[in-house]
């Protein structure tokens, strides 16, 4: 069957005008903010590509879509900043949950949990009277060096370039023996309140409850 040139001429008039629908249909207008004011039309130019815009069709008038602002790099990296936080907390909780785990299965009973703690008190009690013990030595070193720095300036004499050495080194020496027995004096402070969260936490995931939570 041969199709006749009327015919054709139909079929092609009906293509061309089913093509000018569609394409009325998905042609769009888009509308943004320039400058504080509201800017339309039927094409994105590249430097509003980033902005924030409606965007309408063109055949009924209505929206099609909004399109937020491209994030800057300061939110970007604030964003990027705010997921690693939440990775590392959600990293920690899951370490604190197999630390729980493991203390119930290393202590069988709340005595075990107890004697465990205090055997850490004895050992840092021990460290403090070691610390304090250098402490006292390190500050009486320090003095008689600085009594011989004092001699030798009071008899008009130059303070000899290694004995200042030693002043500097032993007074360094001297700042962090105190550091670390500050840091001692905090663990020490501490251990009392861990002991009872400890045991808070023990006889939480001893309960039944917990038992059942702890294996599922």
């Amino acid at each position: 069957m041969h199709m006749t040139t009327v015919g054709l001429a139909c079929v092609l008039l009906l293509a061309t005008a089913t093509t000018a629908a569609q394409d009325k249909t998905a042609k769009k207008i888009y509308c943004w903010d320039e400058n504080g004011h509201k800017v339309c039309g039927d094409a994105l130019p590249a430097d509003a590509a980033d902005a924030a815009r409606t965007e309408i069709s063109a055949r009924t008038g209505m929206t099609v879509r909004s399109v937020d602002r491209a994030p800057t790099a300061e939110e970007r990296a604030a964003a990027a900043e705010a997921g690693r936080q939440a990775t590392r907390e959600a990293e920690a909780e899951a370490a604190a949950k197999r630390r729980d785990l493991a203390m119930v299965e290393s202590y069988a009973t709340e005595a075990d949990l107890r004697r465990a703690y205090g055997e850490r008190i004895t050992l840092v009690e021990e460290s403090l009277k070691t610390s304090r013990l250098g402490l006292v030595n390190l500050r009486a070193s320090l003095l008689s060096l600085l009594r011989q720095a004092a001699d030798l300036e009071l008899q008009s004499k130059p303070v000899r370039k290694a004995l200042a050495d030693n002043i500097q080194r032993q007074h360094g020496d001297l700042l962090r023996q105190q550091a670390i027995l500050e840091q001692q004096v905090h663990d020490r402070a501490s251990l009392g309140s861990d002991l009872e969260q400890a045991l808070e936490r023990y006889r939480a995931l001893k309960s039944p409850e917990g038992a059942s939570t702890g294996r599922s």
